[in-house]
């Protein structure tokens, strides 16, 4: 299992989203492994804080980039999220405000927003990848 390769996903606790984002970071990043941080509306939580919160949701993903070597890093938001009850433009702007902010903290990871769809399909918002 050491060499396994692993990915990281930032995630809602709505489980409709958790298989789609998983199968889409493990096909895409080339992972047999996805570790999920999950928070009620992940997305939006990160976009606008509390900085407490997010903050915990860093720790969790250095374990998983420090321990794991994952290379790869979705945030996703997902269609019908209760904890963040907006349009679906604006989740996508909250994902993009995201990945830009979970980036910014310098991993030496690719970093994925992606969108989980009124079909649970993932269609992807952006793409950082790693300089």
């Amino acid at each position: 299992m050491a060499n396994d390769p692993f990915g990281t996903a930032i995630n809602c606790i709505d489980g409709r989203a958790q298989r789609p984002v998983a199968d889409w970071v493990a096909t895409n990043g080339q992972v047999t492994y996805v570790d999920m941080v999950t928070e009620p509306g992940a997305d939006g939580l990160l976009a606008q804080g509390p900085s407490a919160r997010v903050n915990q949701i860093r720790q969790a993903v250095e374990v998983s980039v420090n321990a794991h070597h994952s290379h790869i890093l979705a945030i996703a938001g997902h269609y019908g999220c209760a904890a963040h009850a907006v349009s679906d433009d604006e989740h996508k702007r909250s994902i993009r405000q995201a990945a830009q902010l979970v980036a910014g903290w310098g991993l030496p990871v690719r970093v994925v927003g992606l969108w989980v769809n009124a079909g649970w399909q993932v269609e992807v918002i952006t793409d950082i990848a790693h300089p």
